[in-house]
């Protein structure tokens, strides 16, 4: 087994050679989470290695792969109702004597499995999101007429298998990348079917993880973060026996040179360990925002959620979270509407978000999820009560993200430039605090750092003026 982390640079940089010349184009559509983005880019990477070439457009694609996602109200549906357009342009295709393979792969690929070739006949190959790794072998066997469905948990590990991008490939993807370290979850939340989907919680070795990201910032990458279904679990081999917390990750990650930026998302309260609140004080790379998902207000609620915290444990590791770092950004989600929720159950969560003050957030009104414990009780909540509640909850956390990026105006920070603006002459990157800052720049800012004062606060995103036209490399 390779260990070291330059064998694992090299023995993954090795050039593989493609079975055929880059004649045949892939479309990768991804929905919902980072861990998605990231696979999709993977999967883009592996089969670029069998003669695929990326495309957008769909008229051009000789193969299209849905990478899903089964968080979100009627996924599985809406993912129908695309097979369903797709199954369409694939019959076009056909008459034109071009064969465009449908793969279905993700969460609803895992969750709905031989379902999915069943109910649309032009669906070639389902895939789950731990399978992705075989997609060259089964793609051969889909050209030989065969309609598989792969959704085991793989005993290999995938990371191993798939093969490294190439330095273009990198580079094509900007300044910002990410990095899955850890996948599944053992919390089981009742409203949740990643545990069901993406299984149980498994950590990367730190060795991969430096390697993956030493590549990456070898070719123009400044800004990493760290991503998994619950992150902030991550514990993973570090040799000899012993393992690493994500904040010793995080710790060994920052002294990568060049490497300007650390995130990490999502995590779980029950995770925040002493240790990782601390690193935001400590570990200079690593950005002052914290995603960190609360759901709901009410313990009652929490409860039910099988969250297994409590509001004020929430509101202990904002306060130490704050303590640690002063200025740090707090975001989060939440969930309204769920089973059994009353006006008082509702009304502590309000209580919370106005208590915390978050920089953003994410909410969502309740919807069931089948095989899930919460889908299958008989306290469900009127859709209007949910959409009332819902509309109090956004109109508050958009109040808290407008007075948050006022508040930033007049303040100095290192901005990340990551692309050209919408106008002729802009720049656009990000703030420390995830913020999307635009000022008057050239192009050569862009992968770079620099200092922006900040003079207006937009409704999505802050305008600034450069202090200098120096930059940190």
């Amino acid at each position: 087994m390779v260990t070291d982390v330059k064998e694992l640079i090299e023995a993954r940089s090795e050039p593989q050679r493609c079975e055929a010349a880059l004649l045949s184009k892939v479309l990768v559509k991804s929905y919902g989470c980072q861990m998605n983005v990231y696979d999709a880019t993977r999967m883009t990477d592996l089969l670029s290695r069998e003669g695929y070439a990326e495309t957008k457009i769909e008229e051009d694609a000789d193969l299209v792969i849905l990478n899903t996602c089964h968080i979100r109200e009627k996924a599985a549906e809406k993912i129908y109702s695309e097979l369903g357009k797709l199954a369409i342009a694939k019959r076009a295709l056909n008459a034109q004597g071009r064969d465009m393979k449908i793969v279905v792969a993700g969460c609803v690929a895992q969750a709905e499995g031989e379902e999915v070739l069943k109910r649309q006949r032009a669906v070639d190959i389902v895939v789950g999101p731990q399978s992705y790794h075989r997609l060259p072998e089964l793609l051969r066997q889909a050209r030989d007429g065969a309609r598989l469905a792969d959704t085991d948990f793989a005993v290999e590990d995938k990371f191993r298998t798939l093969p490294a991008p190439n330095r273009a490939q990198i580079r094509a993807r900007g300044v910002s990348a990410f990095v899955t370290v850890q996948e599944g979850c053992d919390k089981f939340c009742s409203f949740c079917v990643v545990p069901y989907t993406r299984g149980a919680e498994a950590s990367r070795p730190v060795a991969e993880i430096i390697a993956e990201t030493m590549r990456l910032v070898d070719a123009g990458v400044r800004e990493i973060t760290l991503i998994g279904q619950n992150v902030n679990a991550y514990l993973g081999p570090d040799g000899d026996g012993r393992e690493a917390s994500l904040a010793q990750l995080l710790d060994r990650l920052a002294r990568i040179e060049g490497l300007a930026r650390l995130r990490y998302t999502t995590s779980h309260p029950v995770d925040m360990a002493q240790e990782l609140i601390d690193a935001h004080g400590a570990n200079p790379k690593l950005m002052p925002y914290v995603h960190l998902p609360v759901q709901s207000g009410s313990d009652r609620i929490l409860k039910a959620m099988n969250r297994k915290h409590g509001a004020d444990a929430y509101l202990s590791i904002v306060e130490r979270l704050r303590k640690a770092r002063s200025d740090i950004a707090l975001s989060s989600d939440f969930i309204v509407g769920f089973p059994g929720e009353s006006d008082a159950d509702f009304e502590a969560t309000m209580a919370l978000a106005r208590a915390v003050g978050f920089a953003s957030s994410f909410s969502f009104k309740y919807s069931p999820r089948p095989g899930t414990p919460a889908a299958d009780r008989d306290d469900q909540i009127d859709e209007t009560v949910k959409s009332e509640r819902l509309a109090a909850l956004q109109v508050l956390l958009d109040e808290q993200r407008q007075a948050y990026n006022a508040a930033t105006v007049g303040r100095e920070f290192d901005v990340l430039f990551e692309k050209a603006g919408r106008h002729e002459g802009q720049i656009g990157g990000k703030s420390p605090y995830m913020q999307a800052v635009h000022v008057e720049g050239q192009m050569e800012l862009i992968g770079r750092e620099a200092r922006v004062k900040i003079i207006a606060a937009g409704s999505n995103s802050l305008g600034g003026r450069l202090m200098s036209e120096e930059a940190k490399a």
